[in-house]
């Protein structure tokens, strides 16, 4: 541990020394004020969000890779570099971004891009490549970003509930899957979000990271290890789901909630952690080595300092004085920036919204809780519009004050699939007789199937004053928006047509554009410009 001087002299351990500690905790003092609104969100969604629960635990084993790498850093002499300097400034840019349109997700992350700066400029490149898996690991603790989150947990569900429904027809079971709904004759099992496999993807992908890092394989192995988690978790939530299956079709309903319901997927979660043992182990034995899995997963601790060694604190790099100015300047704008106010338009509760548009009449109708529960909105209109002609358009508006912290438009693109409707045709079609504010109205046009049901959707969104029908630029103007204007307020408007038998999509399509030119010009009073 010690280092030797040719005339083999033992030299003095390098330490931290009070001076460089008090540094530091100054540094690590001004990046909590500085961050304290986008971490102080993220420790509530820790606490609020099953599936981020795990976060706790991410900040203690970053610690501790950084304790182990102790006699690596004992050999490395701390230097200048400026380039931590430079990172710090830009993650202070990236947080006044944040802030000023209160979009946390930029904040959380601007914070590990300070973070690293300031740890470049305290150490250096060589010493920051030793604990730069370390800080790497820091990035798992961050939610990801709400309509990020929204669609991965979609897609999940999708496809769990495939896998599984495969399981149940696998072991004799006689049962039809229409999107996330399974049908078992007497009974129906809904796949909710909280049953998509996030509660178990992300610790097991953290925990799969850790694990990667200390499996002493070739590198090739350790990223595969690491990839493995994602498909062990959808296969081993897949098969939970057919097994809950099996149980409600033996003895009931009482099989899929309550105490069973947690304690599956406690012991679900634990089979997952069996699968990596049994990958790594499975390595091992392809690759020839005759290590058993103990020898393989070792983690090495370093040295315990002898009593009595003498200890020299390090020199603190002028980067690193640098470093803590930037931050104690930082500090001002934090506590002096007034917290923003978000704009709230006034908006015309959906209570008032007309029963007869043109020669459209129409009867509302309501969602249940569980959706209520899921989308988040602010307000909203269900109803079902016909004219003489009998034509029929369902109309659904969602209406959101504020799509800052975790509530957001959720695109029929996402949800559409989970009801278990399947999309024959998306694309944009323009509505030349359909005209605001000067322009021809755009639409995503989408023909949808459901065994023998067809119908024709027509969805745009429409934000603050902007219609879109991009997603992604819906989430650019959302971020735009919130900056230049401090609102975040939008909405979804969905047009549905059912496609009779023998009926050409050209009359639906007729119908759609009648009923959007219709209600067009009235919406601005519900849905602020």
């Amino acid at each position: 541990m010690n280092v030797r001087a040719d005339n083999n002299a033992i030299l003095p351990l390098p330490s931290i020394g009070k001076p460089l500690l008090a540094l530091a905790a100054v540094m690590a003092l001004c990046l909590g004020i500085i961050f304290y609104s986008g971490l102080s969100l993220m420790v509530q969604w820790w606490i609020d969000r099953e599936e981020y629960s795990y976060g706790w635990f991410v900040p203690p084993i970053a610690v501790f890779l950084v304790w182990q790498k102790r006699d690596a850093l004992h050999a490395i002499e701390f230097e200048e570099s400026w380039s931590g300097v430079t990172l710090i400034l830009l993650g202070l840019a990236t947080w006044l971004l944040g802030e000023l349109s209160a979009l946390y997700t930029i904040v959380q992350y601007a914070f590990l891009l300070t973070l690293a700066g300031a740890v470049l400029a305290t150490t250096g490149w060589r010493a920051f490549r030793a604990v730069g898996m370390a800080l790497f690991i820091l990035v798992l603790m961050i939610p990801l970003p709400d309509f990020v989150n929204f669609n991965l947990s979609q897609k999940l569900q999708l496809l769990s509930s495939e896998i599984g429904v495969g399981f149940m027809r696998l072991v004799g079971i006689s049962v039809y899957l229409e999107g996330n709904v399974i049908d078992l004759g007497d009974y129906k099992l809904q796949v909710a979000e909280a049953c998509s496999g996030l509660r178990y993807l992300f610790p097991l992908m953290t925990l799969g990271f850790v694990v990667a890092l200390f499996f002493r394989a070739p590198l090739w192995q350790r990223v595969l290890l690491f990839a493995s988690t994602a498909p062990i978790t959808v296969f081993m939530n897949s098969f939970r789901i057919g097994v809950v299956g099996v149980l409600v079709n033996e003895w009931g309903s009482g099989q899929a909630e309550g105490f069973m319901h947690y304690f599956e997927g406690w012991i679900i979660f634990m089979a997952c952690l069996a699968l990596l043992a049994v990958e790594m182990w499975l390595m091992l034995r392809l690759s020839g080595t005759r290590r058993n899995l103990r020898d393989a997963l070792a983690i090495e601790l370093p040295a315990r300092i002898p009593p009595g060694v003498s200890r020299a604190p390090r020199p603190i790099p002028r980067s690193a004085w640098a470093a803590a100015g930037l931050l104690a300047l930082g500090v001002i704008p934090a506590l002096t920036i007034p917290d923003r106010v978000e704009a709230i338009p006034k908006h015309t509760d959906f209570a008032e919204f007309p029963a007869t548009l043109g020669n459209w009449s129409g009867r509302t109708d309501r969602l249940e809780k569980e959706y209520i529960d899921e989308l988040k909105f602010t307000d909203y209109e269900l109803a079902n519009y016909t004219r003489p002609s009998g034509d029929l358009i369902n109309l659904y508006i969602a209406y959101y004050e504020s799509q800052r912290k975790g509530q957001s438009v959720h695109s029929p693109r996402a949800c559409l699939p989970g009801g278990g409707w399947v999309m024959e045709k998306f694309e944009q079609h323009t509505l030349p007789d359909v005209v605001v504010g000067g322009r021809p109205l755009t639409v995503n046009r989408v023909l949808i199937t459901k065994g023998n049901e067809h119908q024709l959707v027509y969805y745009w969104f429409q934000q603050r004053g902007r219609l879109l029908t991009n997603e992604y630029l819906v989430k650019w103007f959302l971020f735009w928006d919130s900056l230049t204007r401090n609102r975040t307020d939008g909405s979804l408007v969905r047009l549905v047509a059912p496609l009779a038998p023998g009926v050409p999509e050209g009359h639906a399509d007729q119908a759609l554009t009648d009923f959007a030119r219709t209600l067009e010009p009235g919406l601005p009073r519900y849905l602020p410009d």
